[in-house]
């Protein structure tokens, strides 16, 4: 049995220990022989892992590149835009986005001139309404950042309604995929958007540091990054010092030399989920949720998610009642080889590939032994 609930933190897959180990020792005897073959193999391999996240989100060649994590990539962006794009305007973002974005974007608004406007959750609601957000959305709205799934709730957005409005609006729409891409279709050519910004850690079943920026090829001449280095350039090994020139592709949102491990690492994930589809993790995902969300509806359990599957990502949330101490409960289900985590009072199940019926079968056992349900305290 393998009671994995945790795909909203870190995913995984059958064999996913094996093929990162043979990508991470295949990658150690290349850059330890003593010979001059080390960086054509790491930038061929970090260019794979763009290739892999090129076709996952069918972008346009030559729009993506890779990022530390999407708080960096966000801030790559922020500060390569033209600066007529965001001063005097409003930024929006919904309050239940990923709290690292809204503490960057808080940190920026003094110094890019824009004000930052936070739509709040109605009182006693777990997401933002997307009916709110455009409520919100006026066309003195420089950039919008929309949530593709939440981290909390796992509301799944209506992109294409909402990036409409954004175009109505004429204003930088971008998108976080985060929670979603690898278990929710996303497609930037089905879709467009302004940008996007991600990890690879999640669904993708990638490692930590693989995060990506794509910029849509209208948008991607007019920036300017003000993090810039050696390989922003067309040429990363031209060293005029008075003579540097942006790539006239992502590669202009590169700066430094470029971290490689962990594309190296999250590469087999990005495989699997091809070879997979995610048209198959979904419906397998969804059948495990849906069990999950019968049960607690049953037993009166509070869903802190959609209840309908298309406004969903992979995830559904619990409402702990009072007098349940969510650390004792985590350990509780631990202590039966049953993962998963919680956000204050909010417990968080993400099933997957790995994740067996028997699971799903223990966990709701458990739940009903330290959580109760209606029909006993009715009885």
């Amino acid at each position: 049995m393998s009671g994995y609930f945790l795909y909203h933190s870190i995913g995984t897959f059958p064999g996913k220990a094996e093929r990162m180990a043979a990508a991470l020792a295949e990658f150690s005897g290349i850059w330890s022989a003593e010979d001059d073959g080390q960086w054509p193999a790491a930038l061929a391999a970090r260019q794979r892992f763009i290739d892999a996240w090129t076709k996952l989100i069918e972008a346009p060649r030559g729009t993506l590149t890779t990022a530390e994590n999407v708080t960096t990539a966000l801030y790559s962006l922020i500060g390569g835009l033209p600066t007529e794009r965001l001063a005097g305007k409003r930024l929006l973002v919904a309050g239940d986005c990923f709290p690292s974005l809204h503490f960057l974007l808080a940190g920026l608004a003094e110094r890019f001139r824009f004000r930052l406007d936070t739509v709040p959750l109605r009182p006693g609601e777990s997401w933002v309404r997307d009916d709110d957000f455009i409520a919100h959305w006026q066309d003195d709205v420089g950039l919008a950042l929309l949530t593709f799934v939440t981290s909390t709730a796992s509301h799944r957005c209506d992109i294409e309604r909402l990036a409409a409005h954004g175009r109505a609006m004429g204003s930088i729409v971008g998108v976080d995929v985060t929670q979603g891409i690898g278990v929710a279709p996303f497609s930037v050519t089905a879709t467009p958007v302004d940008f996007v910004v991600s990890t690879s850690l999640k669904w993708l079943c990638g490692s930590s540091g693989a995060g990506i920026l794509q910029v849509a090829p209208d948008l991607l001449p007019t920036c300017r990054p003000e993090l810039r280095g050696w390989f922003s350039q067309p040429n990363p090994f031209s060293w005029d010092l008075d003579a540097f020139a942006y790539a006239d592709d992502a590669r202009r949102f590169d700066h430094g030399t470029p971290a490689i491990l962990a594309s190296i690492a999250s590469l087999p994930g990005l495989e699997w989920v091809e070879e997979t589809g995610v048209a198959a993790i979904r419906a397998q995902n969804a059948a495990l949720v849906e069990r999950i969300i019968v049960a607690a509806l049953d037993n009166g359990w509070a869903v802190r998610s959609p209840l309908d599957a298309r406004e969903r990502g992979g995830s559904v949330m619990l409402g702990l009642p009072q007098g349940v101490e969510p650390a004792r409960l985590i350990a509780a289900l631990r202590s039966e080889r049953l993962y998963c985590d919680a956000r204050g009072t909010t417990l968080r199940l993400s099933p997957g590939m790995v994740t067996t019926e028997t699971a799903i079968d223990a966990l709701i056992a458990q739940l009903k032994k330290h959580i109760g349900s209606q029909q006993r305290r009715a009885s």
